[in-house]
């Protein structure tokens, strides 16, 4: 039998189901991971081992009619998303070793009221707003990054420690740690799943994220979460033959280093291969400005979601945070409202231009993960795909000049979800199989 933390969720859960895996057990072999590989790692930013034991057996407890969807499944809490029964300190240093709060963030409720085993907090960069790197390292070389801002998440997931972890993404902050870890990552529609409880930097960006080892769990997860397609998702699995797929290097291209062209040029061929209908797609001229409309979006909304904690404690708040209250860039608000509006404007267009193909494939990320702690890397690639508000899955399977590992993202239009994860997981299974990354055993 496989070790009961290298399983899957999916895995996981049909093996409880059958009665031949307790929850207790499966929580005593992910703490023996966590025990043998996070002094390297360094994925936790919070976990007690006797709670998430004492959780075990009261899961144990429960009868099999009354079991939740997601019974006995280890998940790990990026640390800006409250949980009632843990401390929620955002990686600064106002609120570490602050007591728990005293309720849990909306998308706790939701996975305890399924089922799940909350196994602790995952390190995050500073309220999840800042590149700043460190401690967590990459399970795959921990010399280098394991991306952020969702840094704790994308490690802990990646090497085994938990199956499923929660993140979110602002501008890469899910999609990149995904690439870097070699794990499958979405970051789903905008509002599709409630924020309520988690640390707000911009609330026209600001999205859960999910992370997972395979795109059975991330279905499983979007079922505890009710997203919904307007059009049901067929059963059976997503005919690649003959699929109409487009390949979107958008204006950021100039940035990918050798290994993102390499997977580029990777991934169309074996797309071919099996039978689909690639080209690529430029998008038109207007969404070049995206990026610096982003970036204003941020620095407007930074001005009034970091303000009371610059009132509190400046001297403990990250200098690019305090820099945001201070409007250090002098940003006007006639270029914020553009910045609004010219957004909106393209969101439409960008569904009507999805909507034309079976599916749509950008870059994760520049390349593999950098060298290096302090800095968690570059996530350009990212940021219009969430100011867009699109739903975003990372495709593992790829390895640049290294060895390690790079990921595609897959887009679609908004509320489309469920297909972008039908098309994902048939994307996957070549990718996996003959995109070239060898996972090696740590």
């Amino acid at each position: 039998m496989v070790e009961p933390y290298r399983l899957t969720a999916s895995q996981a859960l049909a093996l409880m189901q059958k009665g031949e895996l307790s929850v207790e057990d499966y929580a005593k072999s992910l703490l023996a991971r966590i025990k043998e590989r996070d002094h390297v790692v360094k994925a936790w930013a919070y976990l007690d081992p006797e709670f998430v034991l004492a959780q075990a057996r009261d899961l144990d407890q429960i009868p099999p009619e009354k079991r939740g969807p997601l019974h006995g499944i280890s998940v790990g809490v990026k640390d800006v998303i409250l949980t009632k029964d843990m401390p929620t300190c955002h990686n600064s240093d106002i609120y570490r070793n602050g007591p728990a709060p005293l309720v849990d963030a909306a998308p706790i409720i939701t996975l305890r009221a399924s089922g799940a085993l909350i196994m602790g907090k995952t390190t995050t960069t500073e309220f999840a707003a800042v590149v700043d790197g460190g401690p967590s390292t990459n399970p795959h070389d921990s010399t280098r990054t394991p991306g952020g801002s969702s840094s704790g998440s994308g490690a802990a997931v990646g090497d085994y420690q938990v199956a499923i972890a929660l993140g979110t993404q602002t501008a890469g902050s899910t999609i990149r740690p995904g690439s870097f870890n070699s794990i499958y990552a979405l970051k789903p529609t905008w509002g599709a799943i409630s924020r309520e409880g988690l640390a707000q930097y911009s609330m026209t960006c600001d999205t859960l994220g999910l992370y997972a080892r395979s795109v059975e769990d991330l279905e499983l997860l979007s079922k505890v979460f009710k997203l919904e397609d307007d059009e049901p998702v067929p059963a059976a699995p997503f005919p690649v033959k003959g699929a109409k797929v487009a390949f979107c290097k958008t204006h950021v291209w100039p940035k990918a280093g050798p290994g993102t062209k390499a997977a580029w040029e990777k991934a169309q061929e074996l797309l071919k291969k099996a039978g689909a209908n690639v080209e690529e797609l430029e998008l038109p001229a207007e969404f070049e400005k995206i990026t610096e409309w982003h970036a204003n979006v941020l620095a407007g909304e930074g001005r009034t979601s970091f303000l009371g904690n610059y009132l509190l404690a400046k001297d403990k708040l990250n200098k690019s945070m305090a820099d945001q209250v201070e409007n250090t860039t002098k940003l006007s608000r006639k270029a914020q409202l553009e910045s609004y509006d010219g957004c909106a404007r393209l969101r439409p267009v960008w569904d009507e231009i999805a909507s034309k193909y079976d599916a749509v494939i950008t870059p994760s990320a520049v390349d593999e993960a950098p060298v290096g702690l302090a800095r968690t890397g570059d996530p350009s690639f990212c940021s219009m795909w969430t100011i867009l508000q699109v739903p975003c899955l990372n495709i593992p399977g790829f390895a640049g000049e290294n060895g390690l590992p790079i990921g595609l993202t897959l887009v679609g239009p908004r509320y489309h979800d469920l297909h972008v994860l039908h098309v994902g997981k048939a994307f996957g299974k070549i990718f996996e199989a003959e995109g070239g990354f060898q996972l090696k055993l740590f």
